[in-house]
């Protein structure tokens, strides 16, 4: 392999238009093609964002011997099955989160990834952002005391019915969408898995079939005293938030989940004292992830994040969105 990891791009959803850049700024990676369900379509998105190649459909992609990884853009409910298209052709594979639908699939992809040897790493790519670097510093050095509440919001709005989050059968709604990110930073910041779940959802009928959740509260209750609470839509003015409180005092960050390349502040307040404003020097996290990735795959480098972690992402989400289907009176 080159001293550089050759990507391609399976799918144009949304998203591309900053991980294509992001995966061309690295230092050692290159984006070598893109592609879509159609040859005009890809060749629209190769043309637009300086893609050498244009392929016109996945499998061509997979074929291609110039291709070492692939990055996948489809909706939800198509990722487990390029994910393993992908293993089966020969290429490691970053995928945008979820990795798949319930943790029955990641244990599936997990198989294959151990049977082929090859990386797949889910794309919750905030995880990179130093500003997550400082806020787990902080909280093992104690600085909040004993974590005993966690409060996350992350709303925004998706317009109109043609949306994707509309459709059940694309895997939408915003459990799955934005709720994922609540979910994870919840586990990442405790370290634990929860042992409790409720949760409350509101719903319309889906653009297909179903019904499809607009936005989301649930609770987690981790072993010994943090609980996370968070609330999470889709039909919602745009937030993002993250506030961790301790025995102590708390940690605030604003925009957590947001692509913050200018330098952003990280509040710390204690109890009757000053606050402390630690200053995070800007990164884009999509850079930073792609970069990680290719190390993986180039030098041997341990992911950050393993695929029981994935695994255990969706078995949480998995019994928020069963709890929450139970009170929806529909």
């Amino acid at each position: 392999m080159s001293k550089t990891l050759r990507w391609g791009v399976l799918g144009t959803a949304r998203i591309i238009r900053k991980t294509i850049p992001a995966l061309q700024q690295t230092r050692n990676g290159e984006v070598i093609g893109i592609a879509s369900r159609t040859e005009e379509r890809a060749r629209e998105y190769a043309d637009k964002h300086g893609v050498p190649q244009a392929f016109s459909s996945y499998e061509a992609l997979l074929a291609s011997p110039d291709i070492d990884a692939v990055y996948i853009s489809l909706p939800n409910a198509l990722h487990r099955e390029w994910v393993l298209k992908s293993l089966d052709a020969g290429k490691h594979v970053l995928c945008e989160k979820p990795l798949a639908m319930s943790a029955a699939e990641v244990e599936e992809i997990t198989r294959k990834a151990e049977e082929t040897g090859l990386r797949v790493l889910e794309g919750f790519m905030y995880r990179f952002h130093p500003r997550f670097e400082k806020l787990q510093e902080l909280l093992a050095s104690g600085a909040v005391g004993t974590l005993t509440f966690l409060h996350v919001g992350h709303t925004f709005d998706a317009g109109g019915d043609d949306n994707i989050r509309w459709y059940t059968g694309l895997g939408g709604g915003a459990l799955f969408d934005a709720g994922g990110y609540c979910v994870n930073v919840s586990r990442m910041v405790t370290g634990q898995e929860p042992v409790h779940v409720a949760a409350f959802g509101n719903y319309r009928d889906a653009s297909d079939t179903g019904r499809i959740d607009t936005s989301f509260a649930g609770m987690l209750r981790f072993p010994g005293s943090a609980t996370a609470l968070f609330d999470t839509g889709v039909n919602l003015e745009r937030r993002n938030f993250l506030e961790l409180t301790g025995t102590k005092g708390r940690l605030y960050l604003d925009n957590p989940f947001g692509l913050l390349e200018e330098d952003s502040v990280l509040e710390e307040h204690h109890f009757g004292q000053d606050s402390i404003h630690h200053r995070i020097k800007g990164g884009n996290h999509f850079v930073r992830m792609g970069e990680h990735f290719a190390d993986s795959v180039l030098n041997g480098v341990p992911l950050r994040y393993d695929l029981a972690d994935a695994a255990n992402n969706a078995r949480v989400l998995e019994a928020l969105d069963s709890a929450a289907r139970s009170q929806d009176g529909a």
